[in-house]
């Protein structure tokens, strides 16, 4: 299994880059200079480039990373991503570093996203982050609605790596869905914590997100309630559940 480490870029961006040996992989670099800057101190060979959506601040990196290195590039192939070498639509396998990786279909954020699953990791890019989701660009609350339960369809100790550091500000807007949850007051303190130390609140368990994240607990009474106080003519379906705590998560 390769090994995961950050390229920060960017405010909150983050670029995963994928190790083994001498051979790199990466996320989502929407910024080629501090992938170069690694990847040649490292004495890393680029192999693969994955991309989640067409978002500048993801595949802006592309060009100049193709270019002196010449890697693989999956992207999504109904998206505009110049320099996309392998289109995928999601249901496909593709090899990464020697490893089996399986790729999702989560259209919400955008329409043609993708995330990348390989046994224990996902890299979801703005679908899901920590303690929130991305923002409905292109796609329907019941899009992303279906791609979030994807998502937590995967085995609870899954790792959730996402591209922005949002974490803190998304604890915010859990507490005021959910006030009464001491998982996520206990969240809240030990991510303030950490980013007070200067460490990246991410990757995140899937079994952390449903306990704190209320775009994964759309079915929960307490989030249910949060919804219908906002809207009282909210149903109480999933979708609709979602769609308002969205709605209010974008003006909060």
């Amino acid at each position: 299994m390769f090994t995961i480490s950050l390229i920060p870029a960017f405010k909150d961006n983050y670029i995963w880059l994928l190790t083994l040996g001498q051979r790199a992989a990466v996320v989502d670099p929407g910024d080629p200079a501090p992938v170069i800057a690694r990847l040649e101190s490292a004495g890393l060979v680029l192999e693969s480039i994955l991309i989640t959506h067409h978002h500048a601040d993801h595949q802006g990196g592309i060009a100049a990373l193709a270019e002196r290195w010449q890697p693989t590039v999956f992207a999504p192939g109904s998206e505009s991503i110049t320099g996309c070498t392998s289109p995928l639509s999601g249901g496909e396998t593709i090899s990464v570093l020697g490893q089996a990786v399986s790729v999702m279909a989560v259209p919400g954020h955008t329409l043609g996203h993708l995330a990348y699953y390989a046994p224990g990791v996902l890299f979801c890019g703005d679908t899901l982050f920590g303690a929130g989701c991305g923002r409905l660009f292109e796609g329907t609350p019941a899009q992303m609605a279906d791609s979030l339960d994807k998502i937590a369809g995967l085995p609870d100790e899954t790792q959730i790596y996402c591209a922005h550091e949002y974490t803190e500000a998304n604890l915010r807007f859990a507490q005021a869905v959910e006030p009464e949850n001491l998982q996520i007051r206990a969240r809240v303190q030990r991510v303030a914590e950490m980013r007070s130390a200067g460490k990246s609140s991410v990757p995140s368990s899937l079994a952390e997100e449903k306990a704190t994240n209320p775009f994964l607990r759309c079915v929960e009474l307490p989030v249910i309630e949060a919804a219908l106080s906002r809207d009282a003519a909210v149903d109480r379906s999933k979708t609709a559940v979602f769609a308002a705590i969205r709605g209010w998560r974008n003006v909060f």
